[in-house]
């Protein structure tokens, strides 16, 4: 172990924090390959028990994005929905539908996304059922997002140099920074962003880490459910919001009721195996009503508010009028074909 890994150890162990500096230049160690996987297990460890810090997580996000292979020339306007995952509940891909949605509607989508981590099925697993196979090379990711307006960022095609954390985050079994660092990593380096987190305690982390990396607006979600907090907008109860726009943070809160949809259970849109989302999927493409549309609805209607299409606010507070027109606008996108359309562009 070199002695600057033994010193940040200790470091970590007494209970002090780490500052941006001295965090962005551990975890690009580890990204370099140069930290040993039991000192490493020994420091994610040792944040994990304290409690990882804002600063901590901006100098691991920085460390990322320095060995990330970049989408170049995304458009300005582009947007990233995605989750951090880790919520453990299993249900349909939401944001890989809510994407869909929003292509259809002509908003450029960059959606970063991987394979299942905490449920049966991630963003990558239902794609290739659905004929869409990853695209490795960023080039042709970026012809893609600029002819189509969608394009799938498949997380190991950019994030390559994680590898080498990968072996210690899985013997280690529990969430880690690291399942906050790369859906703040978009390798199109979008601007606006709306990020599902599985804990609430990480909302305001998250928005302000992104704005103090240039993004425009961020809405940080998380969602109340019977069964635990969702990394999404949900239909199951009240959604917690921290919202980075114009340099100032705000939190809000949304219920179904706001944008005229009725609450169920989380149950009403648990997922399956990569097969069975796949077919949801296509069935919510083709027209199909119920809980999972209208989830969908409620997240693209966030949504077009990020992208800065159709706002929902008046002054500091959601208006209720604004969410449910956005959720109607994203129901003619459904109805229209429009979102059927960006799926087949996405799958030739």
């Amino acid at each position: 172990m070199s002695e600057d890994i033994r010193s940040l150890l200790r470091h970590v162990i007494s209970g002090q924090t780490l500052d941006e500096v001295e965090a962005e230049r551990f975890f690009f160690s580890v990204m370099a390959g140069s930290v040993p996987p039991v000192q490493l297990a020994a420091v994610l460890t040792a944040l994990h028990m304290r409690g990882e810090t804002e600063g901590e997580l901006l100098g691991a996000v920085r460390a990322a994005r320095r060995y990330m292979l970049a989408v170049e020339d995304a458009p300005e306007d582009a947007i990233d929905v995605c989750g951090t995952g880790g919520d453990g509940l299993g249900t349909l891909n939401i944001s890989t539908a809510t994407a869909f949605v929003l292509a259809g509607m002509g908003i450029p989508v960059a959606k970063h996304g991987n394979r299942a981590l905490s449920s049966q099925s991630g963003a990558t697993d239902v794609l290739q059922v659905l004929g869409i196979e990853p695209e490795m090379d960023p080039a042709r990711q970026g012809r893609r997002l600029a002819e189509d307006g969608l394009a799938f960022l498949v997380a190991p095609a950019h994030h390559p140099a994680m590898r080498h954390a990968a072996e210690v985050r899985r013997a280690l079994g529990f969430r880690t920074l690291f399942n906050l660092v790369g859906p703040l990593c978009n390798p199109a380096r979008v601007k606006r962003q709306v990020i599902g987190v599985f804990d609430a305690r990480w909302l305001d982390t998250v928005a302000r880490t992104l704005g103090n990396l240039g993004s425009v607006c961020v809405w940080a979600v998380h969602g109340t459910t019977d069964q635990g907090g969702a990394d999404e907008l949900t239909l199951a109860g009240p959604s917690q919001i921290s919202a980075w726009e114009g340099e100032t943070l705000r939190r809000y809160v949304i219920e179904p009721a706001m944008a005229g949809l009725k609450e169920c259970a989380i149950g009403a849109i648990a997922g399956g195996d990569p097969a069975y989302n796949a077919d949801a999927l296509r069935a919510l493409l083709d027209g199909a009503p119920g809980a999972y549309r209208d989830t969908v609805l409620l997240n693209a209607a966030v949504a077009l508010h990020v992208a800065g299409r159709f706002s929902i606010l008046e002054g500091e507070r959601i208006s209720t009028a604004r969410l449910t027109e956005n959720a109607a606008f994203a129901a003619r996108a459904l109805d229209s074909g429009a979102a059927l359309e960006a799926f087949r562009k996405a799958s030739s």
